[in-house]
């Protein structure tokens, strides 16, 4: 039997925009309810969609428990937090939102690229102590310099279109990147040990793979230019934590800017000891905006599924044959 929209069921477990509630809420029954992971193996039986951010761990525990659901939204990008391949076996549609958040990511890398170059940080904190270091912060141009990116999707463009507004040369090292769409960017593509052996600025944009797991090593660290930067706005795990603190530490790079960490909050880690870092607690996604679009892009894409065709953000195609 065919279930009708009235009879369909929505469990979001994580914040979500009130327009895109409201939206689903037009043709479906829809709950909010922030649970933990022993809630959500309680409640999750009933219902046939169930939409998440970061924060919830949708694991194949809660897939096995599951035995309506039809799809799983991810309100952003990194769908880390789901077990995709049990969610394949299943037949049930991973769908995410990777447009939302480019702009914004985008914007808060080249920022710190700012930041570390003028560094900004040291010069609030010296004013306020009532100092006045002119000489001592003096800093570094972001024109002429070489930005190394790792990764050159969606936000990996956007970054090397505003780099390339300061007057920066972009190389990338992506081997998902067609060679014509890299020259249309303006991007000259590399090999991996080119983009930290000539890049004044590295900026990691690559999804978390198997593949980019731990991609950015001692290795790296030790081609880089003396005084280079890198930023990591992508995943913690692609770069390691204990290899960029080394590297911190010995003066080999003048500074680091990490928006992401292995564990989140960074209990432990040992870049909070390390010289020379600019933090932010993954604030990638978090504007208004972003935000916005997270929660529209993914009520389309659940609604979508709900009516029994094909998403257009469709994590795992396969279970559509």
């Amino acid at each position: 039997m065919r279930l009708s929209g009235a009879d369909m069921k929505i469990l979001i477990t994580d914040g979500l925009e009130p327009e895109a509630i409201s939206t689903l809420r037009k043709t479906h029954e829809v709950d909010v309810q922030e649970v933990d992971p022993k809630g959500l193996l309680d409640v999750v039986a009933g219902y046939h969609a169930l939409i998440v951010r970061s924060r919830t761990i949708v694991s194949k525990a809660v897939l096995i428990h599951a035995p309506k659901l039809k799809v799983v939204g991810r309100a952003g990008v990194g769908v880390d937090n789901i077990d995709v391949a049990e969610a394949t076996a299943r037949k049930i549609a991973v769908v995410n939102a990777p447009t939302a958040s480019t702009i914004s990511v985008a914007e808060l890398a080249v920022g710190h690229m700012i930041s570390l170059f003028r560094h900004l940080p040291e010069a609030d904190r010296s004013v306020k102590e009532g100092r006045w270091e002119k000489k001592k912060l003096e800093g570094r141009e972001l024109f002429e310099k070489t930005l190394g990116l790792v990764g050159s999707g969606r936000i990996g463009a956007e970054v090397a279109k505003r780099a390339q507004a300061f007057g920066m040369r972009v190389i990338a090292y992506d081997p998902y990147l067609p060679a014509a769409v890299a020259e249309t960017l303006g991007i000259r593509l590399v090999e991996k040990e080119a983009v930290f052996r000539e890049a004044d600025v590295v900026s990691v944009h690559a999804a978390l793979t198997p593949e980019t797991k731990g991609m950015v090593a001692a290795a790296e660290f030790a081609r880089m230019k003396r005084g280079a930067i890198l930023v990591n706005c992508a995943r913690g795990e692609i770069v390691q934590e204990a290899a960029l603190a080394d590297a911190l530490r010995s003066g080999k790079l003048s500074g680091a800017a990490v928006d992401v960490f292995d564990t989140e909050p960074p209990v432990g880690s040992p870049l909070l000891t390390a010289p020379n870092v600019v933090f932010t607690p993954h604030l990638g996604a978090s504007t208004r905006e972003a935000q916005a679009r997270a929660g529209s892009i993914i009520a389309e894409q659940v609604l979508t599924v709900l009516a029994g065709r094909r998403p257009e953000f469709v994590v795992n195609p396969s279970v559509y044959g």
